[in-house]
């Protein structure tokens, strides 16, 4: 046997004759999992750090359902009410989906400042209630979801609360 198999094994043991000691059945329940190969992986700690690094290497889908997502998280971070479903029933009566759209004949347009992008926010609203950590750009999808859901809870209590044109 080489050396690297006995020490494997001597670490094995020990880890065992550690998890029984602590008793901690979430510990008995990794090691099928974790290959019993180390101790650090059924450590709070190291749980801690991997659920961390999860997060921030959190990737969304360029579509609807990502930047929704996208968006929900970043309104969490700042303490935006909205849900999903409140978000997507605006968006689909709005926009239908399109990121680019833009409203040329309303009252804004006339006015001279269209509204633009999924939820149909006009240039000074989203500049008021722009959301730091997004895109400045009102055609951003993400940046224009945030942007009018502050601008909602601002208004309404939470986009969840808006069932037509706000």
């Amino acid at each position: 046997m080489s050396a690297n198999g006995h020490n494997r094994h001597a670490r094995t043991a020990r880890l065992a004759r550690k998890l029984a000691v602590a008793g901690t059945g979430a510990a008995v329940l990794a090691l099928p999992l974790i290959g019993a190969t180390s101790a650090s992986a059924a450590t709070p700690a190291a749980t801690t750090a991997a659920a961390t690094a999860t997060t921030a290497a959190t990737t969304y889908p360029d579509n609807l359902d990502g930047w929704i997502r996208e968006s929900l998280d970043i309104m969490a971070q700042h303490g935006i009410p909205g849900s999903y479903e409140g978000i997507h029933r605006n968006i689909m009566r709005e926009s239908s989906g399109n990121p680019l759209a833009i409203n040329n004949w309303d009252i804004n347009a006339i006015n001279g400042t269209p509204s633009k992008g999924l939820l149909q926010v006009i240039d000074p609203t989203f500049q008021a209630y722009h959301v730091p950590g997004t895109s400045w750009d009102p055609y951003d999808p993400v940046a224009n979801i945030t942007a009018a859901c502050n601008y909602a809870a601002d208004r309404y209590g939470s986009m969840d609360n808006v069932f037509g044109a706000y």
